[in-house]
């Protein structure tokens, strides 16, 4: 890996650790930059500003946390909202690690919610567009109507819980919520073609 590259990536991981445990305000370029070992002015070379650093720390969440819901989704048993369940599940579990702070993303947006402009706030937006579209295409290969829709509803469930569990520092709200959005998809109509749900 080039030099650039790596100090690039040691500055994001530094600016992560800081963020998702502290939050954006509280955490200053002159921490991130003591933590990541290297100097303020490296730091200012490789990024022009902290929101242009706070956007890498939720650009660099991204991919993962998409990744981590599609697998726990693809390794369930059963149909659809069993699956669906699943992704509640594994959020549980997270949940319940003591350095669990809630959804990078929301927390983050919350922060900047007097700056709907911001890169970081964009990327947050992105970020849960994609994965309710990334729901929608396996909710709709499996046969349901109006897979958008129920995407989104699962979506608001998920943020509900995401919302729930750190305000009570109750990893049970994930549980519940999934089996809501168990039953949401267990009532949802499916296409007349009599294909499965689940595949």
């Amino acid at each position: 890996m080039p030099r650039h590259a790596d100090t690039r990536g040691r500055i994001i991981q530094a600016a992560s650790r800081l963020f998702y445990a502290e939050g954006i305000g509280r955490v200053s370029v002159d921490a991130i930059a003591e933590k990541a070992g290297i100097t303020k002015r490296t730091l200012y070379y490789h990024f022009e500003s902290k929101d242009e650093l706070v956007a890498a720390y939720l650009d660099a969440r991204d991919q993962p946390n998409l990744t981590q819901m599609a697998g726990w989704f693809a390794a369930a048993e059963g149909g659809v909202a069993e699956k669906v369940a699943a992704i509640f599940a594994g959020l549980a579990r997270t949940a319940r690690h003591p350095k669990w702070k809630g959804c990078g993303f929301l927390r983050t947006t919350a922060e900047l919610a007097a700056l709907p402009g911001h890169p970081a706030v964009k990327i947050g937006a992105r970020h849960k567009s994609a994965f309710a579209s990334w729901l929608a295409g396996e909710i709709g290969l499996a046969g349901f109507e109006s897979p958008d829709a129920l995407a989104r509803r699962i979506l608001l469930l998920l943020d509900g819980a995401f919302s729930a569990s750190l305000v009570h520092r109750d990893a049970g709200w994930f549980e519940e919520a999934g089996h809501a959005a168990h039953a949401l998809v267990t009532a949802h109509p499916r296409k007349p073609d009599g294909r499965p749900a689940g595949g």
